[in-house]
């Protein structure tokens, strides 16, 4: 998903639309894609990465030279930055996998400073990821632990329209904003479309990984007739939506003394 996430960072911020402030949280940053984005874009004295997985975060900092980024381990639940400590708190294509996502974004607003920009982006998984549906819609007709896996994907939270604007609302964050936006997923042959159900890594090629040599060649010859589509094998452009949102952190009421 890097190569895409890295092409949406960028819509993502045109959106998100923020100076930028001191201090920046990309929060639940994956592999870097976000953080890298944001360095390149603001002036800011610190950008923090901060994900739960630690082989994500090694991946991270591989090649890392700018001083002013730091990858941390850390839980999007339990976020271990004391209060309005950043200018901007970010997260993009993560919330759906958090398990508690209203926990998750009042800790976006508690180390938010008042005034802050909180931000976030998921995936349209239902209606606006063709090449993943290609893929699990396949899958589903084959096997009903594909199709397990199919509801469990497009029934993720904040993946719907008005999702993300709803658990900000709910959270208290002022002046909302929602919009989708969209981004062509380019491969130059079925091998380039398949490959990443091979590494392991995300719900689909864990999926992949569990089947034993025949149901994977099946599956696999199956996946490519839908790829082919009637034509020779080849490029193939795919639109991918996401649903982003934005708001405002409301100012911090005054301790009673």
């Amino acid at each position: 998903m890097g190569r895409w996430s890295r092409r949406l960072a960028v819509l993502f911020l045109d959106f998100v639309c923020f100076d930028g402030g001191r201090r920046i949280l990309d929060l639940d940053c994956g592999t870097g894609s976000l953080t890298r984005a944001l360095a390149g874009r603001y002036a800011a004295s610190r950008i923090v990465g901060l994900d739960v997985s630690d082989a994500y975060v090694d991946h991270a900092r591989r090649g890392i030279s700018d001083p002013r980024i730091e990858f941390r381990v850390g839980d999007a639940c339990s976020v271990p930055f004391p209060d309005g400590r950043f200018d901007g708190v970010l997260s993009m294509l993560v919330l759906p996998f958090v398990p508690n996502t209203a926990k998750a974004v009042a800790e976006m607003r508690r180390v938010a400073r008042s005034g802050a920009v909180v931000a976030a982006a998921s995936w349209d998984a239902r209606g606006g990821c063709v090449a993943q549906r290609l893929f699990l819609d396949t899958a589903a007709v084959l096997d009903p632990a594909a199709d397990v896996l199919r509801i469990e994907h497009c029934t993720r939270p904040t993946t719907r329209p008005g999702a993300l604007a709803a658990v900000w609302r709910e959270a208290g964050i002022l002046d909302i904003r929602e919009t989708a936006l969209t981004i062509r997923m380019e491969f130059a042959d079925f091998s380039d479309y398949w490959g990443p159900y091979l590494t392991g890594q995300g719900p689909a090629a864990e999926y992949v990984g569990r089947l034993g040599a025949s149901a994977i060649a099946r599956l696999r010859e199956h996946v490519r007739r839908a790829y082919l589509d009637g034509e020779a094998d080849g490029p193939r452009s795919y639109a991918a939506t996401a649903w982003a949102v934005r708001g405002t952190n409301p100012e911090r009421p005054t301790p009673i003394r």
